[in-house]
């Protein structure tokens, strides 16, 4: 197939954007002549991401609907039709063959634009509980690739297909990268290595645990990559000149410190859980309750219910986070246990099957 395009559209977070660039991998891979665009919100991390991914991006002046009374809600339907007719603009211009949402605002007014124009539609969901704008989209896409089951009573049954969430192709093959990572990282081969994720813009709630178990922690003899956040960055970098301390505020190469960790410290976000199961890692969960529905919890008492990972709710850390971590950190079977059964829980052809469901779509 000649001169295919295609947009995808997805951000605000890195568990938006990253499904997206796998997926324009995988699209690329296999169209090497394809052309592909993305679409986010102007002035959020997709920006810098997905140029560093060797892609062209369009910013959209869009953005959420906050909690609280602001100025940014007084002007949300001034930028949503903005965003609807720049998006008609866009998607006029470049003449897609299909057009994929992954989540995020940006991806509202692009993909109503584009299926209102007739262009075939994808939406991903990736989370248990999926978020407004992709509820909003489902009705009029062709299909809704979702990584849970349960989701018809949010989206037309006859469009889902459960494909599971797209992960970073470096993930796939783990092997001979723990020594590589150890050079990157400056790690002691004798020393169990304790990798902290509170998802790519950082968690308050995770930060403010480290910073005050961080000497107990150094106590049991482990030594820590600490993924605190662009936001929090400034407040503990301080931690770093402690020896066995890495703290970064943003983590590219994935795949090193995954390859490098004992045992994993982590927020439920639906692309965190995901990546977690395929490189089968013990993990300790610690959910965000600051999310539509409590999905974060879910997506890990989906893992716990099966044996594959241990969970800490927020309000549990102060009174359990030391037994419950300490056990993890002296029981090698335990730890084994973990590793292999949540990788069981994998779906690492989930990128495949999603391009497959787009390729449908041009076969149509």
């Amino acid at each position: 197939m000649a001169n295919l395009k295609f947009i995808l559209s997805g951000g605000g977070t890195g568990g938006h954007i990253y499904p997206a660039i796998a997926i324009a991998n995988e699209l690329k891979q296999r169209y090497p002549q394809c052309e592909i665009l993305f679409v986010g919100a102007s002035d959020k991390m997709e920006m810098q991401k997905v140029p560093q991914a060797g892609y062209k991006i369009i910013g959209l002046w869009i953005a959420g609907i906050q909690r609280r009374l602001t100025l940014d809600n007084a002007m949300f339907p001034i930028k949503l039709m903005s965003s609807l007719l720049k998006s008609r603009k866009i998607v006029k211009q470049f003449k897609p063959d299909v057009v994929i949402g992954t989540g995020g605002f940006a991806s509202g007014p692009l993909l109503k634009a584009a299926s209102g124009m007739g262009v075939p539609t994808v939406v991903q969901e990736q989370n248990s509980y999926p978020g407004i704008t992709n509820k909003w989209l489902a009705k009029n896409a062709d299909k809704v690739c979702v990584a849970y089951e349960g989701l018809e009573q949010f989206f037309p049954k006859g469009k889902i297909v459960l494909t599971g969430n797209p992960v970073r192709q470096d993930l796939l093959d783990m092997a001979g990268k723990k020594e590589e990572a150890a050079g990157t990282f400056g790690l002691k081969p004798d020393k169990k290595t304790v990798l902290v994720l509170g998802g790519s813009l950082g968690s308050r709630r995770i930060n403010q645990l480290i910073d005050k178990e961080i000497s107990w922690l150094l106590a049991q003899d482990v030594q820590l990559i600490w993924q605190c956040g662009k936001l929090y960055y400034d407040e503990y970098r301080h931690h770093g000149d402690k020896e066995g301390v890495n703290v970064l505020s943003f983590i590219d190469r994935m795949d090193l410190v995954y390859a490098a960790a004992d045992v994993v410290i982590s927020r439920s976000g639906a692309s965190s859980v995901s990546e977690l199961c395929v490189v089968g890692k013990p993990v300790l969960f610690i959910p965000s309750p600051n999310v539509a529905e409590d999905h974060q919890t879910k997506n890990a008492q989906a893992i716990v219910d099966k044996q594959g990972a241990v969970m800490l709710k927020e309000s549990q850390l102060d009174t359990q986070f030391q037994p419950v971590f300490q056990d993890l950190l002296e029981n090698e079977e335990k730890r084994h246990k973990l590793g292999s059964t949540i990788k069981k829980l994998a779906r690492p052809n989930a990128t495949n099957d999603i391009v497959e469901e787009i390729i449908k779509l041009l076969k149509r």
